[in-house]
């Protein structure tokens, strides 16, 4: 989407929030439940079969969980995430999940309208984010009911859906629609503004407004901004005030896309901004020659497009396929379900530790054993060694290698007894160890193993090797708050440093972050940032209301 060049004239009374949430998927929807005033206390009638855990939930029960010390709480617990609230939230909702257990949740819900802290929700699409954009009958990494936010059967609203015993898991259609009637059954519509795109968030000394403002001219248009802020915003029934004298401001500019392609500026103030935009903005590439041919893509729902479309067939030239990651598990099985053959290129070694197949349970993930076992059994056969070269002069003997194309890939699988045995597969060839050095406009493409070069003629190329956040409406692209402020952003090696407990950003206070962006990349753990931004806020607010009654400064 092209970003409006946003600059815009101060208003006269621009509106004023304690929150504004970028980012509507699961992270800012749960967020939206918790400050919307939705408080978990311990079920009564619930035992946690974490006895500890247990143990110290009954000597608060009487205090909603948001109320209490979460470190405490966290104290001890482990899981597969690497934020300790996440960990807390996701055994609250899912207790012993990860033994393979469907215990129902030890949390009671109770709605107190007094906790109501105004925010606001701005998503580029309707509530459920990066779910929309997925398509196919590829089913979901987590079981269904792990897709689920608080208080909501995922199955309620699925019609009870299951496929079977073992694999409880849905659709992205399933999960996005499950997403969307879950703000409307809880009355959340309000909070939410769709087709909104943020394009600056700068942080303003309350006391210096007029400063902030003044480097801020026309837009585009050469008209002011000021009339469709109400409109997006009040509009939508969120409650705006200006805030007396205090502590720092956020401002947030942006436009809304409205019918015909029209876009409305706003800018708001807010007291704090959480960072909810997920991490699938930017596709990881490759950064090779022919990377931007017609043919090579970054998504799988292109190879789902091509399927629907018929331009795929069992007879059409390989699919190739790099990563080896679940998105490139994802389009494994998509592309050989339709007997589409594949080639799958990956640099890590077969038995390396830290392939995510390896820290997925058997029974759990059976779909994706499935692929691991094809990758480790149905290997390409090594040609005779030579003196590898590097990259530089591996692209200047590119063409070379690919007029002189491999045949039918041939596969040393493994036997029970660990030895080599020459088979050949028609439908599935992987290649570890193999990075690809170039896409040619023939359809060729070149990968290089440890020492050799191999040449095969694709029909396209889908590069799965990951994602990453794009925060370009913060300074230096938000690289300063990362753990390593030297290098950009990414997910899963360099997420956002926070708090461990409030999810607020180690080196900007009144920002927070949470879902991938602190590398909690699962819908199961992603909730925890919402139970540690709430708690955080709702305390802070609490305060703030203690002041005022004691006669001190003015507050939302």
């Amino acid at each position: 989407m092209p970003l409006l060049e946003e600059t815009t004239l101060p208003q006269a009374h621009p509106p004023t929030l304690p929150v504004v949430i970028i980012g509507n998927g699961p992270s800012g929807i749960c967020l939206s439940y918790l400050l919307s005033g939705y408080e978990p206390y311990l079920d009564t009638g619930a035992v946690h079969p974490n006895p500890i855990l247990y143990r110290k939930l009954q000597e608060t029960k009487h205090l909603p969980i948001t109320e209490q010390d979460l470190e405490y709480l966290s104290e001890g617990l482990e899981g597969r995430s690497r934020n300790p609230v996440a960990v807390l939230f996701d055994t609250l909702l899912h207790p012993d999940a990860d033994f393979g257990y469907e215990f129902p949740p030890v949390l009671q819900w109770r709605r107190d309208k007094q906790q109501h802290i105004p925010h606001v929700v701005l998503g580029k699409a309707t509530p459920g984010g990066a779910w929309h954009a997925m398509e196919g009958s590829m089913l979901t990494i987590s079981l269904g009911i792990w897709m689920e936010l608080p208080d909501v059967n995922y199955r309620d609203l699925s019609n009870g859906k299951r496929r079977d015993a073992s694999s409880d898991r849905a659709t992205p259609e399933e999960i996005s629609s499950y997403y969307r009637n879950y703000v409307n059954l809880n009355g959340l519509q309000n909070n939410f503004v769709d087709n909104t795109y943020v394009t600056c968030v700068q942080k303003l000394s309350r006391g210096h407004q007029g400063e902030g403002l003044e480097n801020r001219h026309t837009n585009g248009g050469g008209g002011e901004v000021g009339d469709g802020v109400n409109e997006c915003f009040e509009g939508n029934g969120v409650e705006c005030e200006n805030t007396g004298e205090g502590g720092a401001l956020w401002e947030v500019r942006g436009y809304q896309q409205v019918q015909n392609d029209t876009h409305i500026p706003f800018s708001l103030f807010a007291e704090n901004v959480v960072l909810a935009t997920g991490a699938s903005d930017s596709p990881v590439r490759l950064n090779i020659e022919g990377e931007d041919l017609p043919f090579v893509f970054h998504s799988i729902s292109d190879l789902g497009l091509a399927l629907s479309q018929r331009k795929l067939d069992p007879k059409s030239d390989p699919v190739l396929i790099v990563g080896a990651g679940l998105s490139a598990a994802d389009a494994v099985l998509c592309a050989c379900n339709s007997n589409i053959t594949v080639l799958h290129a990956f640099r890590k070694n077969i038995d390396d530790p830290d392939l995510i197949f390896k820290q997925l349970p058997k029974t759990l993930y059976p779909e994706y054993h499935k692929v691991y076992n094809k990758m480790s059994s149905q290997t390409y056969t090594n040609v005779a060694p030579s003196s590898a070269p590097n990259r530089q002069q591996a692209t200047s003997i590119a063409s070379s290698v690919c007029a002189k194309m491999c045949s039918k890939p041939q596969l040393a699988t493994r036997t029970s007894a660990g030895n080599a045995s020459v088979s050949t597969f028609p439908d599935y060839t992987s290649f570890p160890e193999h990075c690809v050095v170039s896409f040619q406009s023939d359809m060729k493409c070149l990968l290089q193993g440890n020492n050799s070069f191999k040449a095969f003629k694709i029909s396209m190329a889908l590069v799965l090797i990951g994602t990453n956040p794009n925060l370009f409406f913060l300074k230096e692209q938000g690289q300063y708050l990362s753990m390593d402020p030297e290098k950009p952003i990414s997910c899963k090696q360099n997420p956002i440093d926070i708090h461990p407990y409030t999810y607020e950003c180690a080196k900007e206070p009144g920002l927070f972050a949470m879902g991938p962006l602190v590398g909690d990349n699962f819908v199961r753990f992603l909730k925890g940032g919402a139970l540690g931004v709430a708690s955080c806020l709702l305390k802070r607010h609490k305060k703030k209301e203690k002041l005022i009654t004691n006669g001190g400064n003015h507050f939302i």
